[in-house]
């Protein structure tokens, strides 16, 4: 049985002295806390290093002893000197790669002491790693502390399955090249099979990285690497949404929560939650408060900034300095606004249990979100999911990844403090409708991209537990058809998913030929009257469908989930609106690209484009469609929009459009789930069969990489295994 072997910097406990034993305690931070869950419920481990051990050590024996108790929670220690730990960790992964992916280069060292600490200690975690490897394990390896370890693996277990992810910024190429060591770093990430960024901003970074720095030609999402193929895409990391939800209706929580209020005397309370890091923005922060009291006499008794700074890196003089200077403006504020019955200003430099946060995120009237850049910021998503009141007003910086998903907070530039005022004054005269409205939408996205899905998402990527490789996936024999629909037919509830093109008709050289043949019409019809629920989810224009099953009395789902018509009704309903900004601009360019490229054409859908090629050239085509793919990811990339690749064509389409809608549109209106059959051909699919619960039977039809159990070869054994539901 494969494991899945985590391997980051820390491990997820802390150890400390209890009496005359040693003990662990469970870590707080934001890599701990996001996949502990996955680890316990597993059957993998977890490497690390258990940070220092000096303190604890009393006899000779003591590292024995912590060995047996990290291994009795699958947890196997990386042990570090003093000086590895300051050179590797401090020095270097703290040093040098932290405040330059940060855009701080004003605090950035460099030493070659230190880059060889930093080497020497990833090949200690690669030694490690191989040491526990078993064949067919999976190995994840975590941040920009292990940056060369997936190479080193590469060296030493050749055929492992290897995943990285990067939980920060990957900066632009123009600093990333600053680096006198940035060939090695970029080499080190490309000995994983799949390396994940928080942010299609960074996934960009790092593909003009490859090419600046390393002379590559990588596609939007992978790119050779010797005789290797090398994926990368984003991942945003959510967050444990549903425990955030139970603690806001816990009575303790909710008691806590009144207890700020009455504390705060009728005072709109402002809250900021950082660790104490130059990146988090708080001096800035504190400066525009300054700045909104100093504008608005009437306001300076009606507001409370709460702002609790986590300890971090107490150990590190520039740590120590920038404590220093926080606290100094904190008291500047005070002493200019505070009156003898209160202060303005609450700080509180200390870290809180998480019942003890969420009363906080509860009681707040404003959230402080204001780094000055931050890879994701789960602070942000941690304070909408636990208002469940639909209360409250988040203000985040633009710099943050959580931005890119977090439209309806009030957005900011961290380095303009008045800006920041102002949104503080926004926020705290905002009416209750709005507030709502905004925090609605935001709870909506924090729950459907949460924890559990950022960690399903990314592994079924990297092959957990199959993997996306065409030769380990067998094409089914007739016989085995036949066995599937036998036992189809026998479900209580069965509902069919059913993609058109490619899946139940053939690709035709131009897109409108593919009409509905009678015998395909016929089959529908009979599927529908057998008392099963069918849906065709395809790509195409709602019009299209319309036209052509239209009579036909099943669901149908247009331009990928986005448009839907229920089988009882002859009306289209749409989830969003088309922004004529992108659209109009990305018609421009796919124009452009048509006029230079004989045989290609633009289909034109309510609220998406698709560039075909079929007819071009072969050669000719897939280059300028990868130019078109380049060209539109530049110009688009600030919207929401994304850029599918399909057979012959490339799409731009709203990111809310995407075919796991429909397999949530369905479990959510029954209150049994149902047995689920999906079957497609393409990427777009892809997003279906990942959103399937664990009853559903995904059937990708055609080659290619997919997480689909199953496989067809064509339309024509589609088509004999919707006959097979009929006997």
């Amino acid at each position: 049985m494969s494991r899945l072997l985590i391997v980051s910097n820390r491990l997820p406990v802390t150890l400390h002295r209890d009496g005359d034993t040693i003990a662990c305690r469970d870590s707080c931070g934001g890599l701990a806390t996001g996949l502990r869950g996955h680890h316990e419920r597993g059957n993998g481990l977890w490497i690390g290093w258990p940070g220092s051990l000096a303190r604890l050590r009393r006899a000779s024996d003591h590292d024995a002893e912590i060995d047996a108790l990290l291994a009795s929670r699958r947890l196997a220690p990386v042990h570090l000197t003093a000086q590895e730990a300051r050179q590797y960790y401090e020095a270097f992964s703290n040093g040098v790669i932290w405040p330059l992916f940060h855009y701080l280069l004003d605090r950035m060292r460099t030493g070659d002491g230190d880059w060889q600490a930093y080497r020497d200690v990833n090949e200690r975690f690669a030694d490690r790693v191989a040491e526990h490897y078993r064949p067919d394990d999976v190995v994840w390896v975590h941040d920009y502390h292990l940056m060369l370890v997936p190479a080193l693996l590469r060296q030493r277990i050749p055929d492992a399955r290897i995943g990285f992810f990067l939980h920060i910024p990957f900066p632009s190429s123009e600093l990333f090249r600053i680096l006198p060591w940035r060939e090695t770093l970029l080499e080190g990430l490309l000995g994983a099979d799949l390396v994940g960024f928080h942010t299609h901003a960074y996934v960009r970074h790092f593909v003009v990285a490859l090419r600046h720095i390393l002379g590559l030609q990588p596609e939007t999402d992978h790119v050779q690497w010797g005789d290797r193929i090398v994926r990368f895409n984003d991942f945003p990391m959510g967050i444990d949404d549903g425990a955030f939800e139970a603690l806001a209706g816990d009575p303790a929580v909710q008691a806590e929560t009144t207890a700020l209020r009455q504390e705060a005397g009728g005072r709109a309370i402002l809250l900021g939650v950082d660790r104490l890091d130059y990146t988090k923005g708080i001096p800035r922060r504190l400066l525009a408060f300054e700045q909104l009291l100093e504008s608005d006499v009437e306001l300076r008794d009606r507001v409370r900034l709460i702002q609790l700074a986590v300890p971090s890196r107490d150990g590190l003089a520039p740590y120590q300095a920038f404590r220093r200077q926080v606290e100094e403006i904190v008291g500047r504020i005070n002493g200019r606004f505070g009156t003898t019955g209160s202060a303005p200003v609450h700080y509180l430099h200390r870290s809180l249990s998480r019942p003890q946060l969420v009363a906080l995120y509860r009681a707040a009237d404003v959230m402080l979100v204001t780094p000055v850049r931050d890879g994701m910021n789960l602070v942000a998503k941690e304070f909408v999911a636990s208002r469940t009141d639909e209360g409250g007003v988040l203000i985040l910086s633009e710099f943050a990844g959580a931005a890119a998903e977090m439209g309806e907070a009030l957005l900011v530039n961290p380095y303009d403090e008045g800006a920041i005022a102002a949104a503080m004054r926004r926020a705290l005269e905002m009416d209750a409708p709005e507030r709502a409205t905004r925090m609605r939408e935001l709870r909506e996205r924090v729950k459907r991209q949460n924890l559990h899905r950022w960690t399903a998402t990314y592994l079924g990527a990297l092959g957990v537990p199959g993997r996306e490789d065409a030769s380990r996936i067998r094409i089914w024999a007739p016989s085995e058809v036949a066995a599937l629909a036998e036992q189809l037919r026998q479900a209580d509830e069965l509902v069919v998913l059913l993609d058109y093109d490619g899946t139940l008709v053939p690709f035709t050289a131009v897109p409108d030929l593919a009409h509905p043949d009678p015998e395909l019409l016929e089959l529908l019809r009979a599927l529908a009257f057998s008392n099963r629920a069918v849906h065709v989810v395809s790509g195409r224009g709602h019009d299209t469908l319309e036209r052509w099953l239209g009579d036909v009395p099943i669901d149908l789902w247009a331009e990928h989930g986005l448009w839907h018509r229920p089988n009882d009704s002859r009306r289209w309903d749409v989830d969003a609106a088309v922004p004529p900004d992108w659209f109009n601009q990305a018609r421009t360019i796919l124009e452009w690209f048509t006029a230079r490229t004989p045989g290609s054409l633009i289909e034109t859908k309510a609220s998406a484009l698709a560039w075909h090629y079929r007819m071009s050239d072969p050669e000719m085509g897939e280059e300028h469609a990868r130019h078109l793919r380049r060209t539109l990811t530049a110009a688009l990339h600030r919207h929401p929009v994304e850029i599918l690749d399909g057979k012959k064509v490339v799409e731009l389409r709203l990111r809310a459009a995407s075919k796991q809608r429909v397999v949530n549109h369905i479990l959510k209106r029954r209150a049994k789930t149902p047995v689920i059959l999906a079957v497609g051909d393409d990427r777009t699919d892809e997003d279906m069969f990942a959103a399937l619960p664990a009853s559903g039977i995904s059937i990708r039809v055609g080659p290619g990489p997919t997480r689909a159990q199953h496989r067809l070869p064509d339309s024509q054994a589609v088509r004999s295994l919707v006959r097979g539901l009929l006997q």
